[in-house]
């Protein structure tokens, strides 16, 4: 009996001892839910709030980006309207400029006549004799240069098609380009440097004239830019062009009747117009018969023709020619593209020989030169070549007078 009632009090102990293990146990995983629902519960407040604080951010974004928006178009509008007011100013400014141009005074004796060289003892004679002084434009000058050698090169970019010119006017920084052999349409960047950083010619002021173009061979000379225009049978005219005020102040017709083609690698070119520090230069043949290349010398302002040279230089193979100082340089070169050259030199005045003149030749480079546009201000050439623009910095020396 005793053994049975052992068993039964150690089973009544298992039981009772397992009865409390389970109730803990429950207990235990009942305060672990109730703790991860109160978790759970502040994780939905906290997300809750999380969420209204972003709704409010954003709102506060949008508006601020509007009101940025708003701001950013009003100042637009006002750098637009301070940049039609700079260029109106400019335009105003380049007026006076060229209204207001710079006079220089000096002896009646240090004029040059027509193509008269300086002669030493008659001028000195002259002196002697002569004490009164007057005032004259600063373009007429006693311009004794020539050119000695290429100094550097500069490739500077490439832009437009494989024909064009581009040119700086002397009286100011900026840069006009002509992009392909005709057309009504230039492009004005403010400097060299603008240039060279634009982005092909979006940066450009493009100026649309009222006339079209012929032929990379215009000119910029003191505020003014010179064209020729050939239409379709009619006659070649020069054109002179106030870049300022945007009108056609001045045409002439072409001296000849029919015009042939100046350069022989550049049959584009008509005609070709030079600026220098002695004034305007029409370059032209008067005939296909005409082996050679004419000079004239043209009056800026009314477009008259005041002389006229036969140089003696050959227009088979040349592709390009400038003036300095009253001498031309004309550069050739051969069909299959090579080094292009200065072959041929002509002086007005007769001071400049062909012995004292260098055979210079240009750099090899892409092709041929398409047009080179001399810059007295700076003594540069403005080269195009295969629609490279390339900058020539030249080294001068003192002409022998004779």
């Amino acid at each position: 009996m005793k053994p049975v009632f052992v068993l039964l009090v150690s089973t009544a102990w298992t039981f009772t001892g397992a009865q409390y293990y389970y109730q803990g146990l429950m207990d235990y995983l009942e305060n672990r839910l109730l703790a991860i629902e109160d978790r759970m519960q502040f994780w939905h407040k906290e997300t809750h709030r999380y969420h209204a604080e972003a709704k409010d951010f954003k709102k506060l974004t949008a508006e601020i980006v509007a009101g940025l928006r708003t701001e950013h178009s009003e100042l637009f509008k006002d750098m637009e309207g301070a940049a039609v007011r700079a260029d109106r100013v400019e335009r105003e400014m380049d007026y006076i400029g060229i209204q207001t141009s710079p006079r220089a005074c000096v002896n009646k004796a240090d004029k040059v006549v027509e193509q008269g060289v300086w002669g030493l003892e008659e001028s000195r004679g002259e002196m002697e004799g002569e004490n009164d002084w007057e005032e004259i434009r600063s373009q007429v000058s006693d311009c004794t240069q020539i050119i000695s050698g290429i100094r550097s090169v500069k490739i500077l970019k490439r832009v437009g098609g494989p024909q064009g010119m581009w040119t700086r006017d002397p009286r100011s920084s900026r840069v006009y380009v002509f992009n392909g052999t005709s057309g009504d349409v230039i492009h004005q960047f403010d400097s060299v440097q603008d240039f060279s950083h634009s982005a092909g010619l979006t940066g450009s002021r493009q100026i649309r004239l009222p006339f079209v173009w012929s032929g990379p061979g215009c000119a910029v000379h003191n505020g003014y830019l010179y064209c020729i225009k050939h239409e379709s049978g009619a006659d070649v005219q020069v054109v002179k062009y106030d870049i300022v005020s945007g009108t056609v102040t001045d045409s002439s017709m072409f001296p000849v009747d029919s015009p042939a083609h100046v350069y022989s690698l550049n049959p584009e070119v008509v005609a070709d117009l030079a600026a220098d520090d002695e004034g305007l230069w029409l370059l032209y043949a008067p005939s296909d018969s005409e082996p050679n290349i004419n000079l004239a010398k043209m009056d800026p302002a009314m477009l008259d023709i005041e002389e006229i040279w036969d140089t003696g230089c050959p227009r088979e193979n040349a592709e390009a020619a400038f003036v300095v100082c009253g001498t031309l340089y004309v550069v050739y070169n051969t069909r299959l593209a090579s080094r292009s050259r200065i072959q041929c030199v002509f002086d007005v005045n007769d001071v400049v020989v062909s012995e004292e003149a260098p055979l210079l030749y240009f750099p090899r480079r892409y092709g041929a030169h398409v047009s080179l546009k001399y810059n007295p201000e700076e003594k540069q050439l403005y080269g195009w070549d295969d629609g490279y623009q390339i900058i020539y910095r030249l080294t001068m020396k003192r002409k022998l007078l004779v």
